[in-house]
């Protein structure tokens, strides 16, 4: 992540908002909680499908204001490509936050990235909600990514790489200031230190982005 790109994080994580806009989000202040904070919980521990599309986390990704088309969704549930996701979710670490994994985990041509590249061809799912998948799936390894945190961070053309660097340096730093967020705000500790990120940023821009005070749209590569 260059550096302004870095200095924008930092800042928005830094900021005096940070921890109300958690304690807002996950209803903790009073008010209901946002549909998204049900994102990662939505049907508990999810034993034995971490390799595999379920039909609860196409519900959780509406969660995030997105939805998979039915014909998308079949073919995620009971088609090829739901299998040959399968077969590149068994090669992505499940356990392993960002922080901690090697960039080759991500870089072009890993598993993740084949796997974010089969469901943005998948008719109907698009890289927003590809990448909603996939943070569904590896919430601690691949972050959530949509138009609205993309054009608070100036519309970057890559994101996972940059990201994973921002976080890794100086010894982890960032990491352990999403975590120090985290216990903050008084979220779960099952809620990873890639979903307090997203919420963070999302929250400082929403607003604005949704009133059309920004263009917030163009393209993506991972």
């Amino acid at each position: 992540m260059d550096a302004g790109l870095r200095d924008i994080v930092r800042g928005h994580l830094g900021s005096e908002d940070a921890v109300g806009n958690l304690r807002r989000y996950f209803g903790l202040e009073g008010g209901a909680a946002y549909t998204g904070a049900r994102f990662e919980h939505l049907g508990g521990d999810r034993v034995g499908v971490a390799d595999v599309v379920t039909a609860e986390d196409l519900v959780a990704v509406q969660m995030l204001s997105v939805t998979v088309p039915a014909e998308a969704a079949l073919e995620l549930l009971e088609g090829k490509p739901g299998r040959q996701l399968s077969e590149l979710l068994r090669r992505i670490p499940a356990d392993a936050d960002m922080a901690e994994v090697d960039a080759a985990e991500l870089d072009t041509g890993s598993p993740a990235d084949q796997a974010w590249r089969l469901l943005f061809r998948v008719k109907g799912i698009g890289w927003v909600k590809a990448g909603k998948l996939l943070a569904r799936k590896r919430p601690r390894l691949i972050p959530v990514y949509d138009n609205v945190v993309k054009c608070l961070l100036g519309r970057p053309p890559h994101f996972w790489l940059p990201l994973h660097t921002a976080l890794r340096a100086d010894d982890h730093a960032l990491h352990h200031t999403l975590l120090d967020l985290r216990k903050r705000a008084g979220i779960p500790e099952t809620v990873s230190a890639l979903r307090v990120c997203d919420i963070v940023l999302w929250m400082a821009h929403a607003k604005d982005h949704k009133a059309g005070r920004c263009p917030g749209h163009g393209t993506l590569s991972v």
